[in-house]
């Protein structure tokens, strides 16, 4: 039997992502922090061999060197799934993306593969895992 997220939880998950996205396309760390488990559980994985951190104040540097890095990031998300684990206590999504942006005055376009993991927690869903890598070809 398919476990299913009760129609709020699959929107309050799509919210979360949302919030990350908002904040990384508006440079901004405190939005993605709302989205964030603030401890130790929080993994961030990036497509470069070294982008492996671990909490909240690693991935917010790891946020505020690309924001440094990439102007107008703009994010175009594309076949988002939630699926649901520990009898919806936990999530994992995936989506695809298309995230633009200038990098030293020239404009980027990379297609991106992502893999995310929620924990319902007490304040709301909360951002446990993320991780993205390059999709070639």
């Amino acid at each position: 039997m398919t476990t299913r997220l009760a129609p709020s939880d699959s929107d309050a998950v799509r919210a979360a992502l949302d919030t990350w996205i908002a904040g990384v396309e508006q440079a901004d760390p405190a939005i993605v922090a709302q989205a964030m488990a603030p401890d130790e559980d929080l993994e961030y994985i990036g497509f470069q061999a070294d982008d492996w951190r671990i909490g909240w104040p690693a991935v917010r540097a790891a946020l505020e060197a690309q924001a440094a890095a990439v102007k107008d990031i703009r994010i175009t998300v594309v076949d988002t799934r939630i699926h649901p684990l520990r009898g919806g206590r936990a999530a994992y999504a995936t989506s695809r993306w298309v995230i633009e942006g200038d990098v030293g005055g020239q404009h980027i376009s990379m297609p991106l593969r992502c893999s995310w993991v929620l924990e319902k927690r007490e304040d709301g869903w909360r951002l446990v895992h993320f991780h993205k890598s390059v999709a070639a070809g």
